[in-house]
């Protein structure tokens, strides 16, 4: 047998996971990577990471399961949230309210857990002896999968998470909130001091995605589209009002990201290239899940393409848009 003809297997993805943190103005935390990290080098990301042996168990990668929500992925989920940005979204779980940690024992207990001195769970039982991450109120919003032609490839599960609003509720459930300085707690990230992170900042979608159109900041597709989505929701205009106006956007979006079929928060979607733009960019459909789950009945978004400009592993000139319109523009601009 000719070795040098077998195909290549394409790399196991690894687990991982993400967190669309959202403020109580309904703004998004992104996270300015290192420039030399090893993936997403000096790009914004929503904060995550791998998932780890202290997360839980994860299916093996023959396994299906392993493509799926679970609790390992969503402790991972807090987890990487709390290193990468020191928020902590942790509760009690006999009375139901979150943890509140000041600010200098949450900065030592980063890097205790990034020297793998301590595990996560090991540093909140330190803090609350009946602490756990609040995983519950993590909302799933897509799957990705790496495509193949890329050598570090990861199954990563993104989730919404949003943080309380501000002061008019109901009482009967204001004993339930963090209090006005455990609420700025929450919504004051800082870096990890470099070890991969140099920015941690809330501003709303809009803005993040105007940053990158005007080339100021760099987002890959995945991170551009959520953005893009989440935004025709919180985004609206005045943006930022009343809280039962504030809530509203948001039980909008959760009503969205429930729509669909399958719904946004059962999409997997493996990027592939449909074909090049006039201007030298890339289309990239949404609608595969990836090799891993081909033959499956796991779908992704095929109403939608996201059009980008790969140029030295970075991403420029990213736009959300329409497959139908987008490809039929294409044909038109061939044909002139």
């Amino acid at each position: 047998m000719d070795h040098s003809t077998q195909k290549k297997q394409p790399t196991i993805p690894r687990p991982s996971s993400s967190v669309l943190l959202v403020s109580s103005k309904n703004e998004l935390l992104l996270l300015h990577r290192v420039k030399t990290s090893s993936s997403f080098a000096s790009a914004h990301v929503f904060p995550g990471g791998n998932l780890s042996t202290q997360d839980g168990p994860c299916p093996p990668p023959e396994d299906l399961g392993r493509h799926e929500d679970s609790p390992s992925y969503r402790r991972a989920a807090i987890r990487e949230l709390f290193e990468e940005s020191g928020i902590l979204l942790a509760k009690n779980r006999n009375s139901g309210k979150m943890i509140a940690v000041d600010e200098p024992t949450r900065e030592a207990g980063r890097r205790l857990i990034h020297q793998n001195k301590a595990t996560f769970d090991e540093w909140l039982k330190e803090q609350d002896a009946h602490a756990q991450p609040d995983i519950d109120q993590l909302i799933p919003f897509t799957r990705w999968i790496t495509p193949t032609n890329v050598p570090k490839r990861y199954t990563t599960q993104m989730y919404l998470y949003f943080l309380p609003l501000p002061t008019d509720v109901d009482k009967s459930v204001l004993a339930e909130l963090p209090t006005e300085g455990e609420r700025d707690e929450l919504e004051s990230p800082t870096s990890d001091g470099g070890i991969e992170v140099t920015e941690a900042q809330f501003l709303p979608a809009s803005e993040w995605i105007n940053r990158a159109q005007k080339a100021e900041i760099i987002l890959f597709p995945p991170q551009f589209l959520l953005l893009h989505l989440v935004s025709a929701f919180l985004d609206k205009e005045p943006r930022v009002g009343a809280s039962l106006e504030m809530q509203k956007r948001r039980q909008q979006l959760v009503e969205f990201v429930h729509s669909g079929s399958p719904s946004w928060a059962q999409k997997c979607i493996s990027p592939k290239m449909l074909q090049m733009t006039g201007d030298g960019r890339s289309v990239l459909g949404l609608s595969e899940p990836g090799p891993e789950l081909k033959g499956t009945d796991r779908k992704g978004e095929s109403e939608r393409v996201v059009i980008v400009r790969f140029k030295k592993g970075s991403a420029r000139e990213v736009e959300v848009g329409w497959k139908k319109d987008v490809m039929q523009q294409e044909r038109q601009k061939s044909n002139l």
